[in-house]
């Protein structure tokens, strides 16, 4: 992943900082190239997180429209490491896609962390960002 779109994920998880913001994120030709947030409607969204199917639809639409595919779905956690919660493995909606987690549990320190189910359990991915 380019160094300016890990930028644009870590600062989308910072505009919220007490909230799980969560999206998608598109690729083009294999490539992550785009960010499409997708609005918490969890009951406790500080620490949960549930995609409004609206929002989903409309940046699946966009991204078919961008002749993206889905590359990850992203996820905060205000106050936890970045690792799949309890919460998270339950909510899997798309059990086959990268997970992207990202953690502001330490303050002036922010974490991303890459995870995909494999063999029915959560296996972290190596995220590679570049310059």
């Amino acid at each position: 992943m380019s160094r300016p779109l890990a930028t644009r994920l870590l600062f989308e998880a910072q505009k919220q900082p007490d909230l799980e913001v969560c999206g998608f994120l598109g690729a083009r030709d294999g490539e992550p190239c785009e960010i499409y947030p997708v609005t918490n409607v969890a009951a406790d969204p500080a620490r949960r997180f549930e995609m409004d199917p609206r929002d989903q639809i409309a940046a699946m639409k966009t991204m078919r429209e961008n002749g993206e595919t889905l590359f990850a779905i992203y996820h905060s956690h205000p106050s936890a490491p970045p690792e799949p919660s309890i919460h998270d493995l339950e909510g899997l909606g798309y059990p086959d896609a990268l997970y992207l987690i990202i953690s502001l549990n330490i303050k002036g320190v922010l974490e991303m962390r890459a995870w995909q189910r494999a063999d029915g359990e959560m296996a972290e991915r190596v995220l590679t960002v570049m310059d």
